[in-house]
């Protein structure tokens, strides 16, 4: 399999930074110590601008081809932060931060670029500029979008841009894209229900928010099951419902939240408008009213169809066609690459991890022989993307 042998030779030492950043994670965009370990590799490999604080602690380096600056510029992300948990692990380089683990792999994914970068610094084989985009605050803190709100793209003239994700019981050596929607909108809902509390041997002189909650807790689910086109997927999932406070008292009020996932932008706009009436018609049968709180989060994660089937050809080129899956299956996580993609065209892949625990989960862990494959793709994307434009 023709991958990068610069690359190949030095995993063993990529590895090491991947174990040093997993042993050292940060939340959010408190990626202090990470961005300054990632500016200090970029400087050595000799990249010609090294910029730091991008929405808020982005760190973004410039590699020019042969004909030096100018010409037409591509972006290559990796995302920094961790997550809160606690790692079980064990592992020598297992965190060294209470209640903050590198549980999604993004160690991994900036090792990768930085294995990467450092041959596309040493070989120069190509013509224009690739932007190396090390991005904060992608658990949850919409730091893609703060990154484009801080000026990435008017700063930088990326004209395309591309993103990849680890994903556990996918073999290594193996890559996985699709064309369209890829990854889910992650969109927030908090209902409070406003009934009349009083006894509970007495119901019959209140207006019950915990029985009305229950049914609009039932209700919900005929979104999917009923109200959405069967061959099109979302999902409304109820996380939270908070109600009561004593055994012989019904409260005045009822919280009931959680989050909504599509993979169509109008299937993701119908299923906010039947949380609004589905939770206003259960709380006006019973006699109580409803407090809705709609947070649209993430957008979908969308490839450009050309450029899903370019980054299919580049990973046949790393591990051959049998290895190359072009009609992965979405996932119903979201993913804050998608603001990214929302202005610039571009695609998001998978790179196998190998039979690991799920993401999100504290027995996880990147998988290093997988530093290779992801490194090499990344050089070879790099190559072939500005040779297209």
């Amino acid at each position: 399999m023709p991958v990068n042998n610069r690359i190949a030779e030095t995993q063993t030492e990529i590895a090491r930074w991947r174990q040093h950043l997993h042993a050292r994670p940060e939340i959010l965009y408190d990626v202090f110590e990470t961005a300054n370990f990632l500016a200090g590799k970029l400087r050595a490999f000799g990249c010609d601008e090294v910029v730091t604080g991008i929405g808020q602690t982005g760190v973004v380096a410039l590699v020019h081809g042969r004909g030096g600056a100018g010409g037409p510029m591509i972006g290559l992300r990796a995302d920094m932060d961790a997550l809160p948990i606690v790692e079980e692990t064990g592992l020598e380089y297992a965190s060294r931060t209470p209640g903050a683990m590198h549980a999604c792999g993004h160690d991994g994914h900036m090792a990768m670029l930085l294995g990467a970068t450092r041959s596309l610094c040493e070989t120069r084989a190509f013509d224009g500029t690739v932007a190396v985009i090390f991005q904060p605050a992608e658990e949850g803190g919409a730091g893609g979008k703060a990154m484009l709100d801080d000026g990435l793209f008017r700063r930088f003239p990326i004209a395309k841009v591309y993103g990849m994700h680890n994903l556990p019981g996918m073999p290594v050596g193996q890559f996985g894209m699709r064309h369209g929607a890829t990854m889910a909108s992650t969109d927030e809902f908090a209902i409070t229900i406003e009934g009349r509390g009083g006894h509970a041997a007495l119901p019959h002189r209140t207006i019950d928010p915990i029985l009305i909650g229950a049914a609009l807790v039932q209700a919900l689910q005929a979104i999917a099951a009923r109200n959405a086109d069967p061959l099109q997927s979302v999902v409304v999932s109820v996380t939270q419902f908070h109600a009561g406070f004593a055994h012989n008292i019904i409260p005045d009020t009822a919280a009931v939240s959680g989050t909504v996932r599509a993979l169509d932008k109008d299937l993701r706009d119908f299923a906010e408008q039947r949380i609004h009436e589905i939770a206003r018609g259960i709380c006006a049968a019973h006699g109580a009213t409803a407090a809705i709180a709609y947070d649209r989060n993430y957008p979908i994660t969308v490839n450009d169809p050309a450029e899903a089937d370019f980054c299919a050809d580049v990973a046949r080129e790393i591990v051959g066609a049998d290895k190359v899956e072009t009609n992965a299956e979405p996932m119903m996580a979201g993913e804050d690459f998608s603001y990214m993609l929302e202005e610039k065209p571009g695609a998001y892949v998978f790179i196998g991890n190998g039979d690991s625990a799920s993401l999100h989960n504290p027995t996880y862990d990147f998988a290093d022989e997988a530093i290779a494959f992801g490194a090499s793709y990344w050089q070879r994307l790099a190559e072939r993307a500005l040779d297209r434009l």
